[in-house]
């Protein structure tokens, strides 16, 4: 895959790039191995310094990142700005609470009395080298989300980003220079995904993280067991919606929606699979239809718009391909499944779909298992809690999960009964830097956020004394 910014709105490529050559990787590496020897020794106030200092930069610059992401991958330029703001708030929040989330852990003298220590504790300390292997549709989020609180660990960092965001991956590299993060603590390298293998199987890279597909995943992960290296892997995700009888279906359907087209409906985290009780089914049909209808798709740098491109050209064409195979074997569209209309103005060379409800889904259908990166929700009908929670848990994945019940013992079983990283009441999946992100199943492995996904990439020390050093 060329390493190149190409306009999804039209199909323009706007500017591309030579990835690097073997001699740029090593002398990279062996900056990164160099930097983490020396900045491994820093105190958290001066990491929460530079990290600081990383966000207010990273502030200053949201309209001009906004519109970079924009033009690489299409999403709304209004989604693109708040991204850039989630971000800078992420940066602070691991600035604030890193040091904190780090400190040593002191078990109470009576639980280790019997090993013979005079003090024993857990102390934190980095890895090293992390390389980190991430995906185009929230550039700078998926990013920072790794790099605040490995850098805010003592870590240093590599970015391997997507090939289709090199203009977003190489703001990022100058971001954390531009703060005073000293020279080779986070390098964008811009190579191809044949070049990873050699990297991670490189000495000096101490560990991997990565956001994609499963594919993409396995790859990785059966390369670092090899070297038997620490991996995070945050995958695919194909999240069920219950709404049961007692839920305001009003604000469900509403809330449905931007939760199925959020980034132009390319998220792991988006909903999915919309599962309604047979009670409030026709309801939250009939409005959850309208809101998608009446979407505005378009031109993604015009903030009117709410549903920009898919960001590639194949990504449209497997979205199409899992849509017209559900259409084919019975499924029934309520609105969309298909291209839009009507765009001009070099629109229509752009990779559009149209913001889809089908229903009459089965176990027959790809769409019934794989994954739907794009604007279109599989509408379910069930008859009792559980059946929906039967359903919701009939996917090879488990990233997050939604539910709308006022009902106090809904809400329990749901918490013990659903396979998923995450189960959000009332409300849709989001990520927040206080909350540990991740799945189970085939979404991956490991947390990001939190006090978990600092600590993923950091050594736990035990550290024990059979009678203390004068």
């Amino acid at each position: 895959m060329p390493i190149a910014t190409v306009n999804p709105a039209n199909g323009e490529t706007l500017r591309t790039f030579d990835a690097l050559g073997a001699d740029e990787i090593e002398r990279r590496l062996a900056v990164a191995d160099t930097a983490f020897r020396a900045y491994r020794t820093t105190g958290f106030g001066e990491r929460s310094r530079l990290m600081n200092r990383a966000a207010d930069l990273l502030d200053e610059d949201q309209q001009d990142i906004a519109r970079t992401m924009t033009l690489e991958m299409g999403k709304p330029v209004g989604a693109a700005r708040a991204e850039a703001a989630k971000c800078a708030k992420a940066m602070r929040w691991y600035a604030s609470h890193a040091e904190g989330l780090l400190a040593d852990e002191h078990p109470a003298p009576v639980d280790v009395e019997d090993s013979g220590a005079s003090r024993a504790y857990v102390h934190y300390r980095p890895l090293g080298t992390v390389l980190a292997v991430m995906p185009w549709n929230f550039p700078l989020w998926q990013v920072v989300r790794f790099a605040a609180p490995a850098l805010m660990a003592g870590n240093t960092g590599l970015l391997k980003h997507a090939s289709n965001v090199p203009q977003t991956a190489l703001y990022l590299g100058d971001l954390f220079r531009r703060a005073g993060f000293p020279e080779g603590c986070f390098q964008t390298l811009l190579v191809g995904s044949g070049a990873i293998e050699a990297i991670l199987r490189d000495r000096r890279v101490a560990a991997a993280t990565l956001t994609g597909s499963e594919p993409a995943g396995r790859a990785v992960a059966a390369v670092a067991g090899d070297e038997v290296k620490r991996t995070v892997l945050e995958l695919g995700g194909s999240d069920p919606y219950l709404v049961l009888p007692s839920a305001d279906v009003a604000r469900a359907a509403r809330v449905a929606v931007t939760a199925r087209v959020q980034n132009n409906g390319q998220s792991c985290i988006a909903a999915k699979r919309f599962i309604v009780h047979t009670e409030v089914y026709e309801e939250f049909a009939e409005r959850f239809t309208v809101g998608m209808r009446d979407l505005t798709v378009g031109d993604p740098l015009e903030e009117s718009t709410d549903v920009g491109p898919l960001a590639s050209e194949q990504g449209r064409t497997d979205l199409e391909e899992l849509v017209d195979d559900a259409v084919r074997q019975g499924a029934g569209a309520l609105c969309g499944g298909g291209r839009p209309e009507g765009l001009g103005g070099g629109l229509e060379h752009g990779w559009f779909y149209a913001p889809t409800v089908l229903t009459g889904i089965t176990p027959a259908m790809r769409i019934h298992h794989e994954e739907t990166f794009g604007p279109v929700a599989s509408l379910y009908r069930v008859n009792s809690l559980d059946e929906a929670v039967e359903l919701a848990n009939d996917t090879p994945f488990g990233l997050s999960s939604n539910v709308w019940t006022r009902d106090a013992e809904e809400s329990r079983r749901c918490v013990r009964d659903l396979e998923a990283g995450g189960v959000f009441f009332n409300g849709m999946t989001a990520s927040h830097p206080a909350l540990p992100f991740g799945g189970v199943k085939r979404s991956g492995y490991g947390r990001e956020l939190a006090g978990h996904g600092i600590r993923e990439f950091c050594n736990a020390t035990t550290v024990w004394y059979g009678t203390e050093p004068q």
